[in-house]
């Protein structure tokens, strides 16, 4: 991986990280998702006109990819109602490394050796070390956001498989990811317009600054992301791009205020390096 790749890859991490410390703050987490997800469906409107149509091979991936997006960005508000960001994100993206390498032999016929072993028992620590070190909430709160964030887990490993796969074929990866943005923001827009139209109206006028912020942070980094997995091979760009759980542990500290100790960053800081071991080796 060249040194372009590498800082391009780190900023998308940094991008992704923050769009979700924006959604973090926010009262209502949903219709915070609402706001992203449609602020990066408008930048894509604006855009496409001036890009190409993906090549028709990738079509069936992008309407793959729209239906799991649609989850995972449901799955994110959940898991951050039940939880702090500074739980919640590691456990999502720490743990689909390890369920892409799972599903990578009977999927793709790629077993595990001695490394990604190592690999495999750093992740399961840090999940483990991430849990254990939970910050004290409402009964049965920390236990929920585990089971929303290993969720969602299972739904990043599947967009990883099908979005890996669709912009190779695309041809164009910055128009393959625009289009899956501006279709995944219709359903979920639509859904908040049937059923909470006048508390969407509200979380417009007084957060669409921090809607158009969050949809530009997510929409650049997959785009930067998938444009990467074009240059590199997807399993390095999958590792570095974990690195956005440092990104999120950080603002979570510094920007949400959440208090936890050095147990935490360290479980953190496990996660990252049994993601990089695993992909790398």
């Amino acid at each position: 991986m060249s040194i372009q790749v590498m800082l391009i890859v780190l900023l998308a991490a940094f991008l992704h990280a923050s769009w979700n410390a924006v959604v973090k703050s926010s009262r209502d987490k949903f219709l915070d998702i609402v706001l992203v997800t449609g602020g990066s469906g408008l930048l894509s409107a604006v855009v496409l006109p001036f890009l190409p149509l993906p090549a028709p091979a990738s079509w069936p991936y992008a309407a793959a990819s729209v239906a799991v997006h649609v989850g995972y960005f449901a799955l994110v508000a959940a898991a951050y109602r039940a939880g702090d960001m500074s739980f919640a994100y590691p456990v999502m993206r720490g743990t689909a490394p390890l369920l892409v390498t799972i599903a990578s032999g009977p999927l793709l016929g790629e077993y595990l050796g001695p490394g990604a072993w190592g690999g495999v028992l750093l992740i399961c620590a840090g999940v483990l070390g991430m849990t254990l070190a939970r910050s004290q909430g409402p009964a049965g709160a920390s236990g929920n956001a585990t089971m929303l964030a290993l969720a969602n887990a299972a739904v990043i490993a599947c967009y990883t498989f099908v979005d890996g796969m669709g912009v190779r074929l695309s041809g164009h990866a910055v128009a393959y990811t625009m289009w899956v943005f501006l279709i995944t923001a219709l359903p979920l827009t639509a859904w908040a317009m049937l059923r909470r139209r006048t508390d969407l109206v509200a979380h417009c006028r007084s957060r669409w600054h921090f809607g158009a912020i969050g949809g530009a942070c997510t929409l650049g980094a997959y785009v930067l992301a998938l444009w990467a997995m074009t240059q590199a091979p997807v399993a390095l760009v999958a590792a570095l791009r974990e690195t956005s759980i440092l990104f999120a542990t950080a603002l979570s500290a510094v920007v949400l205020k959440e208090r936890f100790g050095w147990t935490r960053h360290a479980a953190a800081a496990a996660v990252v390096a049994g993601a990089v071991v695993l992909k790398l080796s």
